[in-house]
């Protein structure tokens, strides 16, 4: 049997994929925690698609992404954040976990720290401790999971390369203010630290939302379309930073994606043409009904974007029990200690018809009166 590389021990197999795969073996679950839109991909990005494999744009493209597709985003960055990027700083990548991807693997070296603020997105860690670097979390529970600056600053040291964030947040529904990114740019500006932004729910912001590269420019953001025009198999995202980032990412891509998805960068073309206001209204109508039904029994954070709401287990539970006790139920939400270094909450996604949600919420709120055997 071949020896496996040592960088692999370092990870462990997604807590979210044993979720999914448990669903499958449960008859009609009431299943919570799938993070994917619950839409379809739009008619018009279907067409496109069509179009584009028929006239066969079936081939590789150039490693940083179409022209077309390349001078679109910029024109989307200029009206979000005020930045024009040149050609040079932007790329198309294989969504944005593909940019995530290509970010660590160009910027960690063995031994450098990496911030994280906790909760966080389950493949932070994960991609830190592969290419060989240490995750630093910053604990916002107390912030209302916002980041203090004065904790930040404490938690920077001389190996400190990266901080990641996520606004809108997976699994918080946290959007970070303009005052608090402005804050937080303060810092990494005076201590020489990059920020790498994930904003991939950047359209699902029920509040206004800003870009952290729209107060400070030494960030690499990054964008996806996958979760907001419900192509999430179709792999498409997009980088935006620094020239030299930007320029290793995509040296990087070269001997790894190769490039992002032919055809989707096509079907992308016609992004502008739909409105996804439709689909954020019904998202912010399903968040209210859960908080309207949760709130009575559990304690919620403030969803002000994304699709996921982070409720505190009952009294007496840890996180992962009060999830054990759900699945037992035919109830499938995600444990908190996937996204979390603590083991108090559980995440829930409210990302299916209304009359699921309702009976999830009711379900939740009956298992809650429940004491932990």
């Amino acid at each position: 049997m071949p020896r496996l590389a040592a960088r692999v021990s370092r990870i462990d197999s997604s807590g979210i994929r044993k979720i999914f795969d448990l669903a499958r073996s449960l008859k009609d679950p009431i299943n919570l925690s799938i993070g994917q839109p619950d839409f379809d991909v739009p008619p018009e990005l279907k067409r496109a698609a069509h179009a584009a494999i028929d006239a066969g744009r079936n081939t590789y493209t150039l490693t940083q992404g179409i022209p077309e597709l390349r001078e679109q985003v910029r024109g989307e960055e200029r009206a979000v954040t005020g930045r024009d990027w040149t050609g040079e700083q932007t790329l198309i990548t294989s969504g944005v976990s593909g940019g995530l991807f290509l970010a660590q693997l160009a910027l960690v070296d063995d031994g450098d720290e990496v911030i994280i603020p906790d909760p966080y997105f389950v493949m932070y860690k994960h991609l830190v401790r592969l290419f060989g670097g240490t995750p630093v979390y910053l604990d916002t529970y107390a912030s209302g999971f916002g980041i203090d600056p004065a904790a930040l600053e404490r938690a920077i040291t001389p190996r400190t390369k990266l901080l990641l964030i996520n606004s809108p947040a997976n699994p918080t529904g946290r959007i970070l203010s303009r005052a608090e990114l402005e804050a937080v740019a303060a810092v990494c500006a005076r201590r020489g630290v990059l920020c790498v932004s994930d904003e991939i729910y950047r359209h699902f912001a029920y509040v206004p939302m800003t870009s952290m590269a729209a107060v400070n420019s030494d960030t690499l953001v990054l964008v996806g379309h996958s979760k907001s025009f419900g192509m999430t198999g179709w792999r498409l995202g997009y980088a935006c930073g620094p020239t030299e980032v930007v320029q290793a990412m995509t040296k990087v891509q070269q001997y790894s994606f190769v490039c992002a998805p032919s055809i989707t960068q096509y079907a992308a073309l016609a992004c502008p043409q739909v409105d996804l206001h439709p689909h954020i209204d019904a998202y912010r109508a399903k968040r209210d009904l859960m908080v309207g039904i949760l709130s009575k029994r559990f304690e919620l954070a403030p969803p002000d974007g994304a699709f996921y709401l982070w409720a505190k287990a009952p009294d007496g539970w840890t996180g992962a029990r009060f999830v054990e006790h759900c699945i037992a139920n035919n109830l499938l939400v995600i444990p908190g200690n996937v996204f979390s270094e603590r083991d108090t909450h559980f995440r829930i996604c409210y990302t299916v018809p209304d009359e699921k949600l309702r009976q999830g919420a009711e379900l939740l709120c009956r298992l809650a009166e429940a004491k932990p055997g």
